[in-house]
């Protein structure tokens, strides 16, 4: 049975998460069309990385429901798990490994068939400019290295949704723009990317859906136009979120 164009990519319903006393998440419903590339911000402590994780099926949610692709990710974990891409803050590597055995290895998890592996692995390698450390075990790597080598392996398997928090952080100029090339690749071929990201400009920039969360609510979410309501999106999200102080810093801070 083909799936109807109409399935969003992503589809969170009602996500709630408590850790003891501390609300993260607090209801959130999100919509992520398939082919979009939606961005994910709000301040630090908002609940971005805690809904990503429960989205991508790393945390279970005290309350709510996530699909990808129609398939609910806790009833069906294997098929939903093989159609996600995910780089997730904070999650430990095989960092015994060089890069060149990591993405193998996670090629192999994903049962690609053998004949392919090699071929996406140098694929993969000269796309991150990682071709000269292949060699080197991941706990060498820089954290720009890390996060380079953490998104081929969420890319080797050619997932349908792509979930990535903060894939820039750390990254240099050069290596960022051959991967935002190949972003951009992905979602015109019809691939869907959820990123979170404090980079307003990267937002901007890229993505052509947004949501704003803050205390593990959704304020605003949209296309980054109706988000943006003819401000910048810099400026809409301090309105929404708050918190901006105007003032020169404390005298003993100033210059003259």
């Amino acid at each position: 049975m083909s799936e109807s164009p109409a399935v969003p990519a992503l589809q969170l319903t009602g996500l709630v998460k408590r850790f003891g006393d501390n609300v993260a998440v607090a209801g959130i419903d999100l919509v992520v069309p398939a082919g979009s590339f939606y961005a994910l911000v709000g301040p630090n402590g908002a609940g971005k990385t805690t809904t990503l994780s429960m989205a991508t099926g790393l945390l279970r949610p005290d309350a709510g429901g996530v699909r990808v692709h129609g398939v609910d990710v806790w009833a069906d974990p294997v098929a939903a798990k093989a159609m996600i891409g995910n780089l997730a803050d904070g999650v430990r590597l095989f960092d015994r490994l060089t890069g060149e055995q990591l993405i193998t290895y996670t090629a192999m998890l994903f049962g690609i068939p053998r004949p392919d592996i090699a071929p996406r692995v140098a694929d993969l390698l000269e796309m991150m400019d990682l071709g000269e450390a292949a060699g080197t075990i991941v706990a060498d790597y820089s954290a720009g290295m890390t996060k380079k080598v953490a998104l081929a392996c969420a890319l080797v398997h050619a997932p349908r949704l792509l979930v990535l928090d903060e894939p820039f952080e750390a990254v240099d100029p050069v290596s960022a723009a051959n991967i935002e090339d190949v972003l951009r690749s992905y979602t015109a071929s019809g691939g869907t990317v959820i990123v979170s990201s404090h980079s307003m400009d990267l937002v901007q920039r890229m993505c052509d859906h947004v949501a704003v969360i803050a205390a593990g609510r959704v304020l605003a979410a949209g296309t980054v136009d109706d988000v943006r309501a003819g401000e910048s999106l810099q400026d809409r999200f301090v309105a929404l979120v708050g918190g901006r102080h105007i003032s020169e810093g404390p005298q003993w801070l100033r210059q003259s």
